[in-house]
């Protein structure tokens, strides 16, 4: 008899762990969230290969996020034209990379409130003292990424006048551009940018002005649940200092009070 009894309470306790645990993975699951980013954005996004960790800004600007809005991110890379179509049918619920708010995206995903103050510039070897703004570009060939704002520029400015080359990664158009097989990239102002200072130094050049204001935004599926918490969680941050704080670790100074895009 009281085999029984000692058995029948072992099953119960059981059964009650068992639900506690099951419960508490099925909270963490509903918190756990889908995000990708393109790991080819410096410095907004590249593997740290010592770690196999994705670093960066926009790694450091989420993972805050993530932090103050309450969610777990299952993080996943992949090449940026595959992006916002992976959002929209919902293979995931969040990403970053760079991503320029524009009308015609944010009429299949929604997008957070803006982060980050961009534009487009120009890059030419070291040697060309010929390319001074857009126009300069005209007959010659010009590399720029799949996908990005910058190709649908080049193609509405340039389309009937220049041979124009995308890319699938920034890798890619940066390696034709010093070997050659490119006269000049036309992309985003802080990848151009940071190319130029690190391993185009010497070899290449940012010319011309900036063009086409930006604001890149996080990309959530329409209706997210997530949506409003990462709004809440990016104004705090402004607030309180941290983004000032991750964007001069990646940007050697804050952003001034007047550096909105134009």
């Amino acid at each position: 008899m009281k085999s029984n009894l000692l058995k029948q309470a072992t099953l119960i306790g059981a059964m009650a762990l068992g639900l506690g645990v099951s419960a508490s993975a099925l909270a963490q699951d509903e918190n756990t969230v889908s995000v990708v980013t393109d790991p080819s954005f410096v410095p907004f996004e590249m593997l740290d290969k010592e770690t196999g960790k994705m670093v960066g800004f926009d790694m450091d600007i989420i993972r805050e996020v993530a932090d103050r809005a309450g969610f777990e991110m299952n993080l996943r890379t992949m090449d940026f034209n595959g992006i916002i179509p992976a959002v929209q049918t919902g293979n995931a619920e969040i990403a970053i990379a760079g991503i320029t708010i524009t009308e015609e995206r944010d009429k299949v995903v929604d997008f957070s409130d803006p982060y980050y103050d961009s534009g487009l510039r120009i890059l030419v070897p070291a040697s060309n003292d010929s390319v001074d703004e857009l126009s300069d570009l005209e007959g010659m060939s010009i590399g720029t990424k799949i996908g990005s704002t910058s190709y649908d520029y080049l193609q509405k400015h340039l389309g009937d006048s220049s041979e124009i080359k995308p890319y699938p990664g920034s890798a890619d158009m940066y390696l034709a551009l010093m070997g050659g097989s490119v006269d000049a990239v036309f992309y985003d102002a802080p990848n151009v940018g940071y190319f130029a200072k690190t391993k185009g130094e010497g070899r290449a050049k940012v010319v011309g002005p900036l063009y086409e204001g930006q604001q890149y935004g996080i990309v959530f599926t329409s209706g997210s649940e997530w949506l409003e918490p990462t709004n809440k969680a990016l104004a705090s941050m402004k607030e309180d200092g941290t983004y000032d704080e991750i964007y001069t670790k990646w940007f050697g100074e804050a952003p001034s009070e007047d550096a909105s895009a134009e």
